[in-house]
């Protein structure tokens, strides 16, 4: 044959069978690889609980305030639900029913454009519910009556029946209604079948102490406001605190049975 035949393979032509080889170990190097990542990836979601979310159980803080006082009591109320694992406080506002001019002449504050109004309809999504007023003559504000006035409906479905719920108060004076207020809105609870979460005296000693004014009674947290001008106590808040635990125990416990 001439030079340049066919028989005698080029120095500079890779065997096929080397390229075949080679393409093969890559491969399976890539495979290698990715399990390695897959592995080191579902490690890392095992070992890192933070990265797969947990739904916690929700309990609304729902309340009207017209000068502050009870929003206070809510605010550390939440802190409370919030310090027991696994569930969180949410704070609502009822909608107000009185006009902008009317609120002005009462020297109202403004409202916290951070804490959002509820709707009735949104008390489905809550395990549990506080709920926070000013008296009104012995009795909850016009503003939380008209808002419990709104859950026909809920009623009508049965909705809330067996949610638990609670209450707290603010009043004026200490014979102003700091247990009639929380006593007569009970009924409220009543016809939607809710259970009510009075904290009783586990407060312990902060309920028998006689040195110092202070809201609050057995049916749940309160403050005096006095004549709008008087801010709660540390130990209002404090009891406010306590109750926010309390009733996230139960709420927790009543969801583990």
């Amino acid at each position: 044959m001439g030079k340049g035949g066919g028989c005698v393979p080029s120095k500079k032509k890779i065997p096929s069978a080397v390229i075949d080889d080679s393409q093969h170990d890559r491969g399976l190097r890539n495979v290698e690889e990715n399990t390695h990542e897959a592995d080191i990836s579902n490690s890392t979601a095992i070992e890192n609980p933070e990265s797969q979310s947990i739904s916690k159980l929700k309990i609304f803080i729902v309340f009207y305030s017209m000068y502050g006082h009870v929003e206070g009591l809510a605010k550390r109320m939440k802190k409370g639900v919030d310090g027991v694992d696994g569930i969180e406080g949410v704070l609502y506002r009822v909608p107000e029913t009185l006009p902008i001019e009317v609120l002005d002449q009462m020297k109202a504050p403004p409202k916290d454009d951070e804490i959002p109004e509820i709707t009735a309809a949104e008390l489905v999504a809550a395990d549990g519910l506080l709920f926070g007023f000013p008296t009104r003559y012995g009795c909850m504000a016009a503003q939380m009556k008209a808002f419990f006035d709104s859950t026909g409906q809920l009623w009508k479905e049965q909705k809330l029946a067996g949610k638990p719920a609670g209450f707290f108060v603010s009043t004026g004076t200490q014979g102003g209604g700091q247990e009639t207020t929380a006593w007569t809105a009970i009924t409220q609870l009543t016809h939607h079948g809710m259970l009510f979460v009075p904290i009783g005296y586990t407060f312990g000693a902060g309920m028998f102490k006689m040195d110092s004014i202070r809201g609050g009674s057995p049916y749940g947290a309160g403050v005096f406001a006095g004549d709008g001008t008087r801010e709660p106590s540390e130990t209002e808040l404090a009891l406010a605190e306590h109750q926010g635990k309390y009733m996230a125990a139960v709420v927790k416990r009543l969801a583990q049975t």
